[in-house]
């Protein structure tokens, strides 16, 4: 024992002088790596990184390399390694996995999904990282400029590659690029070569029945000696979220000032058995008492069968095969509500109920809507929006995760917010108020969300019922916009044709009131009016308040026009603002209520105002106040805009909204 930690001291010590590493695994039998996470080392030798839903697993050569051991400059390197994806449900997308280069071989902060497990929100894109990855991207994140959902990106120091390209590998004989999948669950061989001399970086793929391609898939000149560290750790990183993915590395083989050694592919281990396993040779001797016993048993089970099937029977339609991997079944989402017991209740109005509800397999906390409905008609169109919903990726929007349909009921799955929604803490929790830090920082959240909304995501997505009670507020308080339900898309370019008006009273434009027909315009104007809600604290419409401050916009204006605007901050927070970041608050609520559509900003310039990147117009000079105070009195359409509090076509809707996909009671 004594002499092979002596070997071993001595090792590690070489490896720290010399900073010439050389190591590699033709399958991990043995293999010391420093692992945590679901990572693991299989039967079969080969390295497991993750396999489930909500997981992340990492795995580092356990020495740190001296990749700048003299000069400061970066030395030359050289890795390759075959790996796998295979998903478990091949129509379900996933995240995917990285090779690391990184100051550290653990990320306790590490987030799930398209984080890899390495970054967070908080540090991702932080030049503190001191990190350089090569990401085996499967998953589409427009946020992160991704090109597709199959390409090979370098990292450095977050998730926006500097340079990225659609997986594939030039074939030496036929010449040109020839397309793979990373997700096909076929073995795949990566090289990573970095010439310290030149600031070269080549990234080569290929098939693993494929000789090294003479050109790389990817090659960038990038100065890593500005990026890493001297001392620093090498080895893998992927993620799962809410789709369970194999990410398996079969061999791996590394060297610093030099060629890493080819791996030996007749000695690498064969991926696990997917699938149900082989007959046992008990099964087959005692299957005739098995049959004898099953046949004793049928009746009764027949029974339960007859009587569960009726339980839990769904509608399922032939056109909706195609939106399979979006759909729950009844049974799943009875069972994470409990029955739908009112313990699990989270609200109730117009639209139905909402439950909190825990999937029984994924263990993922989830909002169940369930929402009543008389007619089939326009349902696949309906479902089609909901499914395209889905696809919406941003992190300040509450993930629509799919639908179930059952009898006369639809039920629309949502992540779960755990701090309910933003009107509960402006409104109902007096003792919890937020302070503007927090309420500045939501307003930017929603505003960033409404922005991807309108012009980043692939169509243009109308939310016309954008208020307090549909931002929803995660565990770490920020905000995400939420409730699609009203929600409506369409191309860009194409002129919205939506004419029956729907929304809540006090944040519909003028507009509405005369045509029905929404806009990107009239969810600018909700958007102003939950602007002075969060920013006043006080509801678009309180019939509580005396005449002269019951329309919240009015009032403000009128606060606005005597000079002093900032009387109309939320008095509950005393002096505790920024009052800079306060007035151009609600000047900013102001110019989005303007009455006139061709007036307001679009969220792309609402954005800018917010991060003082343009300045507003001189209200003072555009007649803005009095245009509104003007219109608000003297004009009947307004009144059909502020009446009361209740959905259209929908009422009593209020008292649901306030809590959905939350723990709000």
């Amino acid at each position: 024992m004594f002499l092979k930690l002596l070997i071993w001291f001595l090792l590690i010590r070489y490896a720290s002088s010399e900073g010439d590493a050389d190591f590699i695994y033709n399958g991990f039998h043995g293999a010391n790596l420093s692992m945590d996470g679901a990572a693991k080392i299989t039967s079969e030798g080969v390295l497991l990184l993750t396999q489930s839903t909500h997981q992340k697993g990492h795995a580092f050569y356990p020495i740190r390399l001296p990749f700048k051991p003299s000069n400061g400059k970066v030395q030359s390197f050289s890795t390759n390694f075959v790996f796998a994806i295979v998903l478990q449900y091949p129509n379900v997308s996933s995240f995917g996995a990285a090779f690391v280069i990184s100051p550290s071989k653990e990320f306790p902060q590490g987030e799930l999904g398209n984080y890899l497990g390495i970054f967070n929100p908080n540090n991702v894109g932080n030049s503190t990282n001191h990190i350089a990855a090569i990401e085996l991207d499967t998953y589409l994140n427009p946020e992160y400029d991704d090109i597709n959902d199959n390409h090979i990106g370098i990292d450095i120091n977050g998730l926006k590659s500097i340079s990225s390209a659609p997986a594939s590998y030039f074939g030496n004989m036929s010449g040109g690029f020839k397309n793979l999948s990373l997700i096909s669950g076929e073995q795949m061989h990566l090289w990573v070569d970095y010439n310290g001399d030149q600031n070269q970086l080549n990234v080569t793929l290929s098939p693993i029945n494929v000789p090294k391609p003479d050109r790389p898939l990817l090659s960038s000149t990038v100065n890593l000696s500005s990026i890493l560290l001297d001392d620093i750790y090498v080895g893998f990183s992927s993620s799962t979220r809410t789709a369970p993915v194999y990410h398996y590395i079969l061999g791996w083989s590394f060297k610093m000032n030099g060629q890493a050694q080819a791996l030996d592919l007749s000695r690498l281990p064969k991926l696990p058995r997917m699938g149900p396993k082989k007959k046992s040779k008990l099964l087959i001797i005692g299957l005739p008492v098995i049959v004898v016993f099953f046949t004793f048993t049928v009746i009764s089970a027949v029974g339960l069968f007859v009587r569960s099937k009726i339980k839990f029977a769904e509608v399922l339609e032939d056109w909706e095969h195609e939106f399979g991997p979006h759909r729950f079944s009844y049974k799943d989402l009875f069972m994470a509500t409990k029955g739908f017991k009112d313990s699990e209740l989270l609200g109730v109005g117009g639209f139905g109920r909402v439950y909190r509800g825990v999937l029984p397999v994924s263990r993922l906390e989830v909002a169940v809507k369930r929402i009543s409905h008389e007619s089939r008609q326009g349902m696949r169109e309906f479902i089609s929006e909901i499914v395209s919903l889905g696809r919406l990726r941003h992190r300040n929007l509450v993930q629509l995760l799919g639908y179930c349909r059952r009898k006369r009921e639809l039920l629309l799955v949502y992540d779960f917010m755990p701090n309910g929604s933003l009107d509960r803490f402006l409104f109902d929790h007096p003792n919890s108020m937020l302070s503007w830090n927090q309420r500045f920082r939501i307003i930017k959240g929603v505003a960033l969300g409404l922005l991807y909304l309108h012009e980043e995501w692939e169509q243009l997505v109308l939310h016309r019922d954008i208020k307090a009670s549909n931002v929803l507020l995660d565990n770490e308080m920020n905000g995400r916009l939420g409730d699609f339900g009203l929600a409506r898309l369409y191309d860009h370019g194409t002129d919205p044709q939506t004419t029956h008006m729907v929304g809540t009273f006090g944040y519909l434009a003028p507009e509405l009131t005369r045509r029905g027909k929404a806009t990107t315009s009239t969810d600018v104007f909700a958007f102003g009016a939950f602007l002075l809600e969060v920013a006043c604290g006080r509801r678009p419409i309180d019939p509580r308040s005396s005449m002269e401050e019951e329309m919240l916009v009015e009032w403000v204006s009128e606060c606005w026009r005597r000079g002093k605007i900032l009387e109309a901050a939320d008095r509950k927070m005393g002096q505790e603002y920024n009052e800079e970041q306060m007035e151009l608050v609600l000047k900013l609520g102001l110019l989005c209520s303007h009455p006139v559509a061709a007036e307001r900003p679009s969220m792309r310039q609402v954005m800018q105002f917010l991060d003082r990147d343009a300045c507003l117009p001189d209200l003072s000079s555009d007649g803005l106040g009095a245009a509104i105070l003007s219109h608000h009195k003297g004009s009947d359409d307004i009144h059909l805009s502020y009446p009361s509090s209740f959905e259209l076509g929908f009422p009593n809707s209020s008292s649901i909204e306030g809590s959905v996909l939350s723990g709000g009671r």
